[in-house]
């Protein structure tokens, strides 16, 4: 069950990777039709910001073929993902999936035309060095026997986060971007431990499992928390809004998981994992720091800075 759990955990991060950078070319698309009818008085010429998210702009990125196939890839991952909560202590199985930022930053380059610095090479190989010592230390044990109390704790948490979520995405500007990446993780974070503690699986009872709250947490935290990353992905760049959600997805579980669940290491290895635990968020925490600019949906902004400098070359107007 080990082996699968590790497999599946894998097979979400290509997944969720694939399916990031997916949705976000349907977003840039969505974002340049849009300026291009704004210039031509076609619709959508409202004299908004071509570029500002909005309910219409959000359903037609949803509506585009990229961001429909990634979609279809979120399901993949989504079903990788369950398995690997269910078999896996949730401190492993959350940092493995969280290798979907190395994906998307890779990825990026190809289909997105983003330039990853060298500091950048460095945040992501930390990443994967960090991955490989948690899963060296990481025990085979897995707990999913929990108190009611939990359940009833996820959805509340669940609710409070979509509340925030929603509102803060179409009210906050540029930094809608910030907001939606950390709550879309908070709210996937959240489908992990639900999946992990949900009753109804093993024997599988139809009635046990929808009666459970968190199988409603899934459900709401799913939805919204897609809805708000796509929201993200239309004001930010690609490679932070994923590293604010790899953040929150991985260190709200993961911190539950050893709290609640009974997670832990192998024995004389737990320093190790400690490590490897805080050397991916803080590779991830890296990428989001240098990638968390506006969007270049245009290909007009300017270069971003090197070496360990954060932002873009600023341009004088007589250039």
């Amino acid at each position: 069950m080990f082996a699968i759990g590790v497999i599946a955990a894998a097979m979400a991060a290509v997944a969720y990777g694939v399916s990031t950078v997916l949705r976000a070319l349907g977003a840039r698309r969505v974002a340049v039709e849009m300026r291009e009818n704004a210039d031509s008085g076609g619709p959508g010429s409202n004299g908004q910001d071509p570029a500002a998210p909005s309910v219409t702009s959000t359903m037609s990125t949803i509506a585009d073929p990229a961001f429909i196939l990634g979609t279809l890839m979120v399901i993949v991952g989504f079903g990788g993902g369950a398995l690997a909560a269910r078999f896996l202590p949730l401190f492993l199985a959350q940092s493995i999936v969280a290798a979907n930022l190395v994906v998307t930053a890779l990825l990026g380059t190809l289909l997105l035309n983003i330039m990853l610095h060298t500091r950048d090479w460095v945040a992501i190989w930390l990443v994967v060095l960090s991955l490989f010592l948690l899963g060296v230390s990481s025990s085979q044990h897995a707990q999913d026997s929990v108190d009611r109390g939990l359940h009833w704790g996820l959805l509340g948490a669940t609710l409070v986060v979509c509340a925030i979520a929603l509102i803060g995405v179409y009210t906050l500007g540029k930094y809608a971007a910030v907001l939606g990446g950390a709550a879309a993780g908070l709210l996937f974070g959240i489908i992990a431990i639900a999946v992990r503690v949900l009753d109804g699986v093993s024997p599988f009872n139809v009635v046990t499992l929808l009666s459970d709250p968190a199988a409603w947490s899934i459900a709401v935290a799913g939805a919204v928390g897609f809805y708000v990353q796509t929201v993200a992905l239309q004001v930010g760049a690609v490679n932070g809004v994923t590293a604010l959600l790899v953040v929150c997805e991985t260190a709200g579980p993961s911190l539950i998981g050893v709290l609640f669940l009974d997670d832990s290491a192998r024995p004389g290895l737990a320093w190790l994992a400690f490590v490897g635990f805080i050397g991916a968020v803080v590779g991830a925490v890296l990428v989001a720091w240098y990638s968390t600019g506006d969007p270049d949906h245009f290909g007009e902004a300017p270069p971003e800075k090197g070496g360990w400098r954060r932002g873009r070359e600023e341009v004088s107007d007589a250039d």
